[in-house]
């Protein structure tokens, strides 16, 4: 019996790592590596040794043959990947052996250079990621920064808590927070002071600021940005437990983003059967108080383009309040797509064509998708009473009592360092920070906020070894050590 990988997967190729078969693709070499939803394991090449199910860190690797339910699509998923493939034809069989390895640094050594000194400023993914090549592979000790009181980052802040296998990857990262070579410093503001105390210092600060839609009445109370929602029902401490207002019975979703599906399926859950999560007790409660029946989600574009994830698609299709708006060309679209295109995974998808002037209707929540709709106005006097969206049949305006903008992230200027507004990132090349040696990027800061979890694995190791090729050519510059010991309390 193959295993197959599942929603949850965080793409950050461990399964790969200790695969003996090579049966799990894209790895970190091939093209398609970061441009597909999951990894996927070959079903006529597993051996079903359970390598993969053990290492995976977010348990998103079954039996195939023990798929039930809404997981059960996984295995034609798996399988489909490589209908028409011959992803292993260069590769040797009994055993095949993959190029792809863990992290490793060519023609750097320990001997190479003095132990260093690194500061890692932020504890999501990136500088998680970051940490973990450093202390694995080199002899750095590490001084580990973040603001906030709870480490984690997006892993803590940006998962939804109805995916607690996603969240289960912060305890692999929390393994290294008791390593003899690390310090953790939380609820600490990082200075300029690093860059004077360490050799160097890498910034894996997330992108947090929201991307503005630039339409009349963004700013009306009402509208909220996507951080805001998604940091209230995970308890972010910069946000208020009564930040979002669920007294409205229609709310808007600019966006279909993975981010976007998140707020509407929380927004719309049974909140008993969010009480076992860890969603903040708060946000709980509001929720088993709030009117919303309806949420709807605005795409720009058509569904063949559509930015959500096919596996959350999945989970929030097989809820059975998924509806599609059907005025035209949406339904052609749809009923014209070919097998696996985008557009066809909404076949099956109830359809409907809705009175967007008429309140929704009474019964069990739903969650609307209505495309080629870009919002240009928000309306209201003094808050959000409805949002105009231009589209092919003309402009339609959606009542709605409150409007979230889920229209992607920016990166937001790092103190002391070089910034690039037009991109929202720090300009870097391959993680080095323009101008300031000794300074480096990982993570959304260094190439924006593109790819999930498992991406920032590829981009850390990037950066970590962009610094271990400057220590060894000597191109760090002198700092402090006395100031470093009195940091540590060793001085």
């Amino acid at each position: 019996m193959a295993f197959a990988i599942t929603q949850t997967c965080c793409t950050d190729a461990t399964c790969v790592s200790v695969c003996p078969v090579n049966c799990i693709h894209p790895t970190p070499d091939e093209p398609d590596f970061g441009r597909t939803d999951l990894l996927y394991i070959d079903p006529a090449t597993c051996i079903d040794c359970g390598a993969c199910a053990d290492a995976c860190p977010v348990d998103a690797i079954f039996p195939a043959g023990d798929l039930t339910g809404p997981l059960r699509v996984y295995e034609e998923i798996n399988a489909e990947y490589y209908a028409g493939r011959d992803v292993l034809a260069d590769v040797s069989v009994a055993p095949n052996f993959h190029r792809w390895a863990p992290p490793s640094f060519k023609r750097v050594l320990p001997s190479d250079f003095a132990p260093l000194d690194v500061a890692v400023v932020g504890t999501g993914p990136a500088g998680m990621y970051a940490v973990e090549d450093l202390l694995l592979h080199t002899s750095a000790r590490v001084m580990l920064v973040d603001r906030l009181p709870v480490a984690g980052g997006l892993i803590r802040y940006g998962v939804a808590p109805d995916h607690p296998s996603t969240k289960k990857i912060g305890e692999t990262f929390a393994r290294f927070h008791d390593h003899p070579r690390l310090r953790l410093r939380l609820g600490t503001q990082a200075g300029p002071e690093l860059a004077e105390r360490h050799d160097a210092v890498i910034y894996a600060v997330g992108a947090t600021e929201a991307r503005r839609l630039g339409v009349p009445g963004e700013d009306l109370p009402g509208s909220l940005p996507a951080a805001t929602v998604v940091g209230w029902y995970n308890g972010h401490p910069d946000v208020e437990p009564d930040a979002v207002d669920l007294s409205a019975d229609r709310v808007v979703v600019v966006g279909t983003g993975n981010v976007a599906l998140d707020i509407a399926r929380i927004l719309t859950a049974d909140p008993a059967a969010l009480a076992g999560t860890s969603i903040a007790p708060e946000a709980l409660a509001r929720l088993r108080s709030g009117k919303v029946r309806e949420v709807v989600l605005l795409a720009r574009r058509g569904p063949e383009t559509a930015a959500y994830t096919r596996p959350e698609l999945l989970a929030l299709a097989a809820r059975g309040d998924l509806v599609v708006d059907a005025h035209s060309p949406v339904a052609a679209v749809i009923d014209g797509a070919a097998p696996g295109e985008k557009a066809a995974w909404l076949q099956g998808v109830p359809r409907e064509r809705i009175d967007w002037s008429a309140p929704p209707p009474d019964g069990r929540r739903r969650i609307v998708l209505r495309f080629h709709s870009a919002p240009v106005e928000f309306r209201g006097d003094t808050e959000v009473r409805a949002v105009v969206a231009s589209g092919p049949d003309g402009d339609v305006e959606i009542a709605a009592g409150r409007v979230v903008r889920a229209a992607g992230f920016r990166g937001a200027p790092v103190p002391g360092l070089p910034f690039d507004e037009a991109a929202g990132i720090v300009p870097n090349e391959a993680g080095r920070v323009a101008g300031r040696p000794g300074v480096y990027v990982a993570g959304w800061i260094k190439r924006g906020p593109s790819g999930g979890i498992g991406a920032n694995k590829a981009c850390a190791r990037e950066t970590v070894g962009s610094l271990l090729e400057d220590a060894v050519a000597g191109r760090l510059p002198v700092r402090r050590r006395g100031a470093r010991a009195r940091l540590l309390g060793r001085a």
